[in-house]
């Protein structure tokens, strides 16, 4: 057990547009990288619904049966959310911020939710810690944008 510091955000790194499901990622992880455990808490759709991918409690503590593994190194101590797409169209090799509206929406209102409930938690993007374009945009020039403390946002004690 370890205590919650981190909110990491991720992409899944597929073309704009384009659907993902539960089932999806639990194909991507469990079967074809055959990780134990699926890399995020929780999945932002592209209309904007959340779906849980793991089950978890909302206390600090990180339980083993809660971790996911979306960033290595960071697995035991953070929580992983990803919204579906990050990638352009017609080129998944070009990362970029797709969040459709209902995705931006969700996304703010989940790291408020967390950040109210975990007041000390950073908030980072997972190419923050990772050699990645993921989640496909400036993390903490977002959070700032909608008026996130200082003290929640990046890797900063």
């Amino acid at each position: 057990m370890s205590k919650l510091k981190y909110l990491i955000i991720h992409c899944t790194a597929t073309p704009e547009g384009r659907e993902v499901t539960k089932e999806d990622i639990e194909q991507w992880h469990l079967v074809e990288r055959g990780w134990s455990r699926v890399g995020y808490r929780d999945i932002i759709h592209l209309n904007g619904g959340l779906e849980n991918l793991i089950d978890y409690n909302q206390d600090d503590t990180i339980d083993p049966w809660e971790i996911s593994n979306g960033a290595h190194g960071f697995n035991g101590n953070s929580a992983h959310v990803v919204y579906v797409g990050g990638t352009e169209k017609n080129d998944i090799k070009k990362s970029k911020d797709t969040r459709t509206f209902e995705q931006h929406r969700s996304l703010q209102l989940y790291v408020l939710f967390m950040i109210l409930r975990h007041p000390n938690i950073k908030v980072i993007g997972h190419n923050e810690v990772s050699k990645k374009d993921c989640p496909g945009f400036n993390v903490g020039e977002w959070l700032r944008s909608i008026c996130v403390d200082e003290i929640n946002i990046g890797l900063k004690k």
